[in-house]
Order: C-alpha cells, then sequence, then structure tokens
C-alpha cells in the first residue's frame, strides 16, 4: 500500500483580517524560527484597518506540534505573586481555573494569597497532571478549552478563569475567549495578560522582538481590539493595565537572539547580561511609556 501523505502543516493562506475580516492588510514581519532554529520562514501580517497582527498562513495542529516550544519562560514567584494580587479587591474566588497552566507555577504562588481557593489547572500536555501530582492543583485537565467534552466538564464551574500568554498561542482567540466565559459562573471574572503588538519595543526591535516569538504566536491583539470583544460579550472590564505587566527582557533577548545568529556567538553572555542589567535598569521608567510590552485586562462576566 503507498505510504499516507504527510498532513499539512500550514492552512492555506487568508487574504481577509481573523478579527475584524478588513481585506486590507499589509505584511508586519518576516522571520525564521530564531528560538530553536528549526527551518521555514513565516510572516505576520496586520490588518490596516484594527491593527489586530496575526501569522499568516497560520500553523496547523500538526505544524504548531511540529514547533512547539521545549519549554516557555519562567516568571519569577515575585512576578506571579504580584499577577494574583490583582484580584484580592475583588470578593475571594472558590474555584479558580487557570488555563495553559503548564506545571502550574502560576496556581502555586497565587495559593499564598488565595488559601481557601480552589484551583484548578487546564493544559494540552502531561504537565498539568504532575503538577496534581506534586499538590499544586486540585484538579488537572488535559486538552483544549474549546475542546466540546472539555468545556462540558467546566462550564459554569469557576469564578475566576485566568489566560495568562496564553491567547498568542491559541488558533482561535475569539473562540478561546468564549470558551473561558462559558467555564466562568456569572459574575465571575477573566483576568488576561498579553504582549502588547502596539508596544514601541516591536517597532525598534523589529523581529528580534521576543513577543513575536515566531512560529508559536499566531494572534497578536491590540489592547482595544480586546476590550471591545469583551464588552461585545456582554462583559464588563473592571480593570485594564500596562505597567506592571511588563517584563524587562526586551533587549537582553534580542541581544542573545542576534549573537546566537551572528559570527559573535562568543560574547552571547557577557553582551546578554549587559543588556539584562540595561533592561532592570530602564524598566521604571519603560514600563510607563509607550515601550511597555505588555497588558492586562480583568473583566467581570455579566451575572
Amino acid at each position: 500500500m503507498p505510504s499516507a501523505r504527510p498532513r499539512p502543516i500550514h492552512d492555506p493562506r487568508r487574504d481577509d483580517c481573523p478579527w475584524c475580516g478588513s481585506r486590507r492588510l499589509r505584511t508586519r514581519l518576516r522571520s525564521p524560527d530564531l528560538r530553536h532554529r528549526r527551518p521555514g520562514t513565516f510572516v505576520v501580517d496586520e490588518c490596516q484597518d484594527c491593527a489586530h497582527a496575526f501569522q499568516n498562513p497560520r500553523l496547523t495542529p500538526e505544524g504548531l506540534t511540529l514547533y512547539e516550544a521545549d519549554g516557555d519562560r519562567r516568571l519569577s514567584r515575585r512576578r506571579l505573586r504580584a499577577t494574583a494580587r490583582v484580584m484580592l479587591p475583588f470578593p475571594e474566588p472558590e474555584s479558580w481555573l487557570d488555563v495553559g497552566t503548564g506545571d502550574a507555577s502560576f496556581p502555586l504562588a497565587a495559593k499564598e494569597l488565595f488559601t481557601y481557593t480552589a484551583f484548578d489547572g487546564l493544559d494540552p500536555t502531561p504537565r498539568v497532571e504532575r503538577a496534581r501530582a506534586a499538590g499544586r492543583l486540585d484538579e488537572a485537565h488535559v486538552g483544549r478549552l474549546t475542546a466540546p467534552e472539555v468545556l462540558a466538564r467546566l462550564r459554569g464551574r469557576y469564578d475566576v478563569v485566568s489566560m495568562l500568554h496564553h491567547l498568542e498561542h491559541t488558533r482561535d482567540p475569539k473562540e478561546e475567549l468564549a470558551a473561558a466565559l462559558t467555564a466562568l459562573r456569572p459574575g465571575g471574572h477573566l483576568l488576561l495578560e498579553l504582549p502588547d503588538p502596539t508596544s514601541a519595543s516591536a517597532a525598534v526591535l523589529g523581529k528580534w522582538w521576543h513577543p513575536y516569538d515566531q512560529p508559536r504566536h499566531l494572534h497578536l491583539i491590540p489592547p482595544a481590539n480586546l476590550r471591545t470583544e469583551l464588552e461585545a460579550r456582554g462583559c464588563v472590564v473592571v480593570a485594564t493595565d500596562r505597567r506592571t505587566p511588563h517584563t524587562p527582557d526586551d533587549l537582553a533577548t534580542a541581544v542573545s537572539l542576534w549573537l546566537a545568529h551572528s559570527p559573535l556567538r562568543a560574547l552571547t553572555r557577557p553582551a546578554t547580561a549587559a543588556a539584562a542589567a540595561l533592561d532592570h535598569t530602564l524598566s521604571p521608567l519603560l514600563r510607563r511609556t509607550r515601550f511597555s510590552n505588555a497588558y492586562r485586562v480583568i473583566a467581570r462576566k455579566a451575572p
């Protein structure tokens, strides 16, 4: 029997914006896989009407598996606690779902502030089950939130659903938002953090700006677009922040990536250390300017 044909790793290229449907697109970026040097060149297009940026053509699920990272960047316990702390002004949740939780570093940090909250985690990898076995989670769910069998189990169970640097990895962020709201109880809160494609760092650093992270980031959603979508789904946006979610690593990551692709690789460690020191020195200023590289939104589901 003839061997099965390999499944494509890209969807067909689209000529309209997946966010607003406009056909006024421009190419914003072309980039190889800078982190892992796997073959291929990837295109990020931008809608000239709503400014949504997206990989085009988009990787298929098989393509995402092929190019998936060996591990995501780890945020410090202090940074994760600071993110969890933003939910303290609201009623203490009985149940909290962290989507894309990985090894559950965020629920582990959040438990220090919300000692009476049950934390569940969802992730497409078995890491979430290992996190539950280690006592970091009360329940572990393997799969994707948009899968009907997963959403049927989680419908209306949670007071808080968090998606921290998750939406940019999803093939359909609008569908993902709808699923998150389905998992929330009426009056529950959705906590989101995302890279900010309107950051001035994106324009200055180009393909070396880490949040582009091709081919793993499929969508870069401007803050105004996300707010409009949430409000269209009946949510009330109760807080936004473009200052504290900033991660001071733009220069260090750009220098590290650039040197790794140049004949000056021997300079990577000292140059990256110097850039990291500059990142942290400038961070108190940059996080208050258009150079902030991330943003946070808290939205309440209609009661």
